[in-house]
């Protein structure tokens, strides 16, 4: 079956994409870039990046611009699929949906609209063994915004491996967050991963950071060789 890959740029769909290549074939990426930072459906930091994934994986991109306004935003999640459908001959479409019922009813209404399979490889996945999985698989993943107490600047821009994740396992025994960050207490973007031909490397990026909430922002990135 010929599959279209709902990509932010962060770990939870790049590895849903991996996932998917290894009983399917995907044949694009789709990305929503939200002009809106509240989007309630889609990532943000560093979705314009995403490109230079679809790049590294050698896969086409089907790229469409987002308001990122409540509800609205599923209109132009609609023509992103049809797009897809048209230009890549999709049959289905993949999410990296852990546990949010908000995003996954919307985009499963939305294929079955369209006559296309919806397939979440991750829907509530045990979330421990995953990112052990995502680590030693040799995806490099990095912490690309947190929106959650405790998080503090010091996570912005931090690789997602097993010392940061045994720290996240703190957090979520003290402070009831979701391991995977699924709840939006924080979001990665993805520097490396399986089938990637060639890796990101960032050369210019800052922070910000207010009250809980920041984004690592990468300003310059290229691709080279692994």
């Amino acid at each position: 079956m010929r599959l279209g890959v709902l990509c932010s740029g962060g770990k939870d769909s790049l590895f849903a994409c991996m996932m998917a290549m290894e009983k399917e074939e995907v044949v694009c990426l789709i990305a929503l870039t939200p002009r809106n930072e509240e989007s309630y459906m889609f990532h943000t930091p560093n979705v314009s990046l995403v490109s230079l994934q679809a790049e590294a994986a050698e896969l086409p991109l089907v790229e469409m611009p987002t308001a990122g306004m409540e509800e609205k935003e599923l209109e132009d999640l609609r023509a992103a699929l049809v797009c897809a459908r048209e230009k890549h001959q999709i049959e289905g479409v993949v999410t990296g949906a852990i546990l949010s019922v908000y995003q996954a009813v919307r985009i499963q209404r939305i294929c079955c609209a369209l006559g296309l399979w919806c397939f979440n490889p991750l829907w509530h996945t045990d979330q421990d063994a995953y990112l052990d999985t995502l680590i030693k698989k040799g995806f490099r993943v990095i912490i690309s915004g947190v929106f959650a107490e405790p998080f503090d600047e010091k996570w912005l821009g931090i690789p997602l491996d097993h010392a940061s994740v045994a720290l996240l396992n703190e957090y979520r025994e003290r402070y009831g967050i979701t391991l995977s960050g699924e709840g939006g207490e924080y979001e990665t973007f993805v520097l490396d991963a399986p089938f990637f031909r060639k890796r990101i490397e960032i050369m210019e990026a800052s922070s910000e950071y207010h009250n809980y909430r920041g984004f690592y922002r990468i300003t310059r990135a290229r691709l080279v060789g692994k």
